[in-house]
């Protein structure tokens, strides 16, 4: 496993971003071309998706674990005001990997763009956008019992450890596919090189049932990894090996930012999605002997 490098991953302080980041794309269900915003935030106000379409209701919907209202296809949010931003997972990995603490995320429509099928873009977007320190000490969720759910022969656990480590394991009956495995320390350095650039996927057979049901409108070969039986129909290929359990991992990872700070703990999964990801999550939260906060500001650093 590699050790966590000098980054603002791994500094002890919050971070937002110093300017405005803005890009256009397709919601990848919707197939609506929508606008994205990421503005900076103040210290301690966490991540803040805003609906700048919606006028006559409150239209700011804070990220938490029980704002989450649909994990079947992609994570969805919504507030009181039952507004709604969907597929929002591959940004909150990104921002969970670049150790963004708080922003404000406007977006003029009810999904995320999926650009690429990868967090690869939304973390060019952060880097452009560049990173400022802000003086309130990180809190960190710190695991101290292990939390396990399971869904049929799905599983996730989160597991006391003093980093953020995961393992995440696939098996499709698909040659192309198959098993795979990852085993990693979630810093970084490993997300820049290992994770971000993995692609969703999905299967040729499903797409017509799915977009009957009003999803993949916006689902292409240029932003998913489609499988027909045993052949991949991107003519790329796979951009890395075993992509697809690493796009798993990177979807897991944005899954669990929404408990709003980074973990302590070492999460495995195995043949699980956003929802079981978000089963565990509220599991965390429903037993609040299982954790607590704490800082890695040496001064600071007691439980919360």
């Amino acid at each position: 496993m590699k050790s966590l490098g000098v980054t603002v991953f791994s500094d002890p302080f919050e971070h937002t971003i110093t300017a405005p980041a803005i890009c256009a794309g397709v919601g990848v269900h919707s197939g609506r071309r929508v606008r994205l915003t990421v503005r900076p935030a103040a210290a301690d106000q966490g991540i803040v998706f805003v609906r700048t379409d919606i006028k006559d209701r409150d239209n700011r919907i804070l990220v938490t674990g029980e704002a989450v209202i649909d994990a079947r296809l992609n994570t969805m949010i919504a507030n009181a005001a039952d507004v709604r931003v969907s597929t929002i997972e591959h940004l909150m990995s990104a921002m969970a990997a670049l150790g963004i603490s708080n922003a404000i995320v406007e977006v003029d429509g009810p999904e995320l763009p999926i650009l690429d099928g990868s967090a690869e873009q939304f973390v060019q977007l952060l880097d452009r956008a560049g990173f400022r320190r802000q003086e309130q000490p990180r809190h960190f969720i710190e695991v101290l019992e292990p939390i396990h759910v399971e869904e049929g022969d799905k599983k996730a656990s989160l597991l006391p450890c003093d980093r953020f480590e995961m393992r995440f394991e696939i098996d499709f009956p698909t040659p192309v596919i198959g098993n795979q495995v990852i085993d990693f320390v979630v810093d970084e350095t490993t997300y820049r090189s290992e994770i971000m650039s993995a692609r969703t996927f999905g299967f040729a057979h499903e797409v017509e049932a799915l977009r009957q049901a009003g999803l993949a409108r916006g689902g292409s070969l240029e932003n998913a990894v489609v499988i027909d039986g045993d052949q991949i129909l991107n003519p790329g290929g796979l951009r890395m090996e075993r992509e697809f359990v690493r796009h798993k991992a990177l979807d897991a990872i944005g899954d669990l930012y929404v408990l709003g700070a980074p973990l302590m703990a070492r999460y495995e999964g195995y043949k699980a999605g956003h929802q079981l990801n978000n089963k565990l999550v509220r599991a965390l939260l429903a037993n609040p002997k299982a954790w607590r906060f704490t800082t890695k500001v040496p001064a600071l650093a007691m439980a919360g």
